[in-house]
């Protein structure tokens, strides 16, 4: 394979995996899917395929929709035992953000809720909503007829509309922010008086259980959802002693909406995303199972390893210091960011 090969593969490799991630709901499946991309694309006859792009999405997509059929039919995967995998904002995996609906799309919300989906259903609603690719483009790539592809649109976009009639649509990002900052400053102090004021009526709470349940933990209503994240957010020594240490909370961002995120020295040990909506938290997905968390992991350490709180622990009893944040992040005791950042840092310095 020439250079130029090489290339035109290379030049569209952020493109195929962000629509892998968002077909698999993994960083790692998606990657596995991208190289599988690749090794087909090595080995093709180029003089016979007119336009690259539509050549490589076609059979991402077909690879991605082979490896969900798989793993349903092997009861693998199935709705409501699994979350996808959380990735920290500015990883180019998120792939194009401009509008509202590719936002939306790759959010935990929808990554978890599109697991109801047929693969077909889950494919066209990827490729309209996120790519804008026409019916008629995505007929062709799934090798069906453009009036299925409409109606598997329609489908999809049916069994969508609940959650975002419950989710009130898109949130402020600093108003979010803000209830976040609330909800966790709530539950590492013990007002859970407070915590339950931020919780919708009909709020849920979905968590991995650390990767040590069979399925997914689920919670419902105020009460039992507070008792949930008390329970969780509150340090122990024997919690200190299996995570290696004192953990220090940060608010962030993931998959496009607020969350924290739980760390130990460096290492990230669980993330908590956060749906929000006319100014209360309408659902909550905790996700701490390791392998769930390596590719966040890696962006954190990668993004700027010289953060470091400077003293106290969150949860531990002590204020989490302002100084020495990580671009985008508040700690339990953050005050609102400065405007200097295009990532929300207070620090002047930002590498950002």
């Amino acid at each position: 394979m020439d250079s130029a090969t090489v290339a035109t593969f290379e030049a569209g490799r952020g493109r195929l995996a962000s629509l892998a991630y968002r077909l698999l709901g993994s960083a790692a499946d998606a990657e596995d899917a991208v190289q599988d991309t690749f090794l087909r694309w090595q080995a093709a006859d180029h003089e016979r395929i007119e336009v690259p792009e539509a050549w490589l999405t076609k059979v991402a997509t077909n690879i991605c929709l082979d490896r969900l059929r798989s793993a349903q039919a092997r009861h693998e995967r199935t709705a409501g035992a699994w979350l996808p995998e959380p990735l920290l904002d500015g990883d180019p995996m998120l792939g194009p953000a401009d509008t509202f609906e590719q936002r939306e799309s790759v959010s935990l919300a929808v990554l978890t809720l599109v697991e109801r989906l047929s693969p077909n259903e889950r494919a066209v609603y990827v490729l309209r909503e996120a790519f804008a690719y026409s019916h008629a483009e995505i007929a062709s790539i799934l090798d069906i007829t453009e009036a299925a592809s409409q109606q598997h649109a329609h489908r999809a976009r049916t069994r969508l509309a609940d959650e975002r009639r419950r989710s009130g649509g898109a949130a402020d990002p600093a108003a979010a922010r803000r209830v976040v900052e609330e909800f966790l400053a709530a539950a590492t102090s013990g007002r859970t008086d407070r915590l339950v004021a931020l919780l919708t009526d009909d709020v849920t709470a979905v968590s991995d259980g650390a990767g040590l349940a069979r399925r997914l933990l689920r919670y419902r209503t105020p009460e039992r959802v507070a008792s949930f994240v008390r329970a969780g957010f509150k340090s122990t020594p024997a919690k200190r002693r299996l995570a290696g240490g004192p953990t220090t909370m940060y608010v962030a961002r993931v998959n496009g909406s607020p969350a924290v995120i739980a760390v130990v020295g460096d290492r990230v040990v669980g993330a908590v995303a956060f749906d929000v909506g006319d100014g209360k938290v309408v659902a909550l997905y905790g996700i701490a199972a390791a392998h769930r968390l390596a590719r966040l992991d890696e962006a954190w350490r990668r993004h700027d390893a010289g953060a470091r709180p400077a003293s106290g622990k969150c949860g531990a009893g002590g204020r989490t210091a302002l100084r020495g944040r990580r671009p985008g992040t508040v700690g339990c005791s953050s005050r609102r960011p400065a405007a200097g950042c295009p990532k929300g840092c207070r620090r002047r310095s930002c590498p950002a």
